[in-house]
């Protein structure tokens, strides 16, 4: 799964002004992988500065980091479906 957080899904350390991810985002992270699922979090502040091909190489470090690995990268979701 790869999971976008947008603005909504931080808040900002008052002290140290650091952004942190809030209570509910955590949860639902948690309930993922413990159905088995292994989770990507995107953050807006690492996708809104980049660009197009900046944004394909985080996609690809992100599902990396997963497990998610060569020619699954390269699949549409209209190719996923002519599979099925």
């Amino acid at each position: 799964a790869i999971e976008v957080d947008g603005p909504s899904h931080y808040f900002r350390d008052p002290s140290s002004g650091e952004r942190l991810v809030n209570g509910s985002t955590k949860f639902k992270v948690r309930l993922l992988r413990a159905y088995g699922w292994n989770v990507a979090n995107v953050p807006f502040f690492e996708w809104d500065p980049k660009t197009e091909s900046e944004r394909r190489q985080l996609l690809r470090e992100k599902l990396a980091s997963i497990g998610v690995r060569g020619p699954e990268l390269k699949e549409t979701a209209s190719q996923r479906e002519e599979r099925v």
